[in-house]
């Protein structure tokens, strides 16, 4: 277990607030929901598997069963590799939600090898970022509606192992190798690219009290460490979780940083940065091209299929 963690300190509640948390059936994400739930908010988990959400649900409330002032959880179905998928739960939540006031988009996968999600996207930058973009600006209308509202992208530090700046180019792995890891550092810096574009366009559509978030958890020890046999060579995956593990952060400890943009009343006044162990960080020289993160922006809303009118940042008939 990693010995030196920040731990998020602030006791703020969020009774009466929405939060969504992609991805949260298990690891950094089941922790998350859980302190939401201790702080008195009505947490949407947002995951692919009903059941395996259900039973995440269930062992939340039963681990909190003694607690005082707990909220609600609701569950939902979202599969991130499907853009049918996406728009149909975006359409859900902003029609049945009175407010969504935070939105955590955690969910994704590590090392996997090649494949493609049902619209053609390879499966990494699909799923790690591309199903992101769009259920965020399908939801931003209400979002912005629900100011004071958070948006929050769970990156790594990993996206400064990318060779070179981001492939604007060939972002869908079509033109170059396939690599399994270069994949997951590539779709890791487009979550900061994301989150630093957002806030600019926010700031320049003079909308207040909606900002912008990207981490780096950590190390941690959980599930998304399966496809690193593959990744490097039979026997890593045993040797990460059994001696690896000892140094590696715990759910609870990689949920902070989280935790931290979500509530921290400090964090609230920043938008469109980076942190990591529950500060603000400095990120790479490569995910501080705004220009990169323009171009992403633009080929990203093609690659999804968003009509041309439509604003995001219109939240008038909301």
């Amino acid at each position: 277990m990693w010995l030196f963690h920040a731990m998020c300190n602030s006791n703020r509640r969020l009774d009466g607030k929405t939060v969504i948390v992609t991805g949260s059936n298990a690891g950094i994400g089941k922790v998350t929901v859980e302190d939401f739930y201790k702080r008195g908010a009505r947490v949407i988990m947002a995951c692919r598997s009903k059941s395996k959400a259900e039973e995440a649900r269930d062992d939340i409330k039963k681990t909190c069963q003694n607690s005082t002032q707990t909220g609600e959880i609701v569950i939902v179905e979202l599969d991130l590799t499907s853009i049918q998928s996406i728009n149909e739960c975006a359409k859900k939540l902003v029609a049945e939600e009175e407010q969504i006031n935070i939105l955590v988009n955690n969910a994704g996968i590590m090392f996997a090898p090649e494949g493609r999600t049902e619209d053609g996207f390879e499966m990494q930058f699909g799923s790690n970022y591309l199903g992101h973009f769009l259920f965020t600006l399908r939801l931003l209308p209400k979002i912005i509606k629900s100011a004071p509202a958070r948006i929050l992208n769970v990156s790594s530090v990993a996206h400064n192992f990318l060779w070179g700046n981001l492939a604007i180019d060939d972002l869908n792995w079509e033109k170059r190798k396939y690599n399994e890891k270069q994949s997951y550092y590539q779709s890791k810096l487009c979550n900061i690219l994301f989150a630093r574009e957002l806030a600019r366009r926010l700031k320049d559509a003079k909308i207040d009290g909606v900002t912008t978030y990207s981490l780096h958890p950590g190390v941690i020890n959980t599930e998304l460490l399966k496809h690193f046999d593959s990744a490097y060579f039979r026997g890593m995956h045993w040797l990460f979780t059994r001696i690896g593990g000892l140094f590696f952060k715990s759910p609870l400890q990689g949920a902070q940083t989280t935790i931290y943009c979500a509530v921290d009343e400090n964090a609230g006044k920043e938008s469109g940065q980076y942190y990591a162990e529950c500060a603000l960080k400095c990120s790479s020289a490569k995910a501080n091209r705004m220009g990169d993160a323009k171009a992403l922006w633009d080929i990203t809303w093609k690659m999804v299929g968003l009509p041309s009118d439509y604003d995001p940042f219109d939240a008038s008939e909301i």
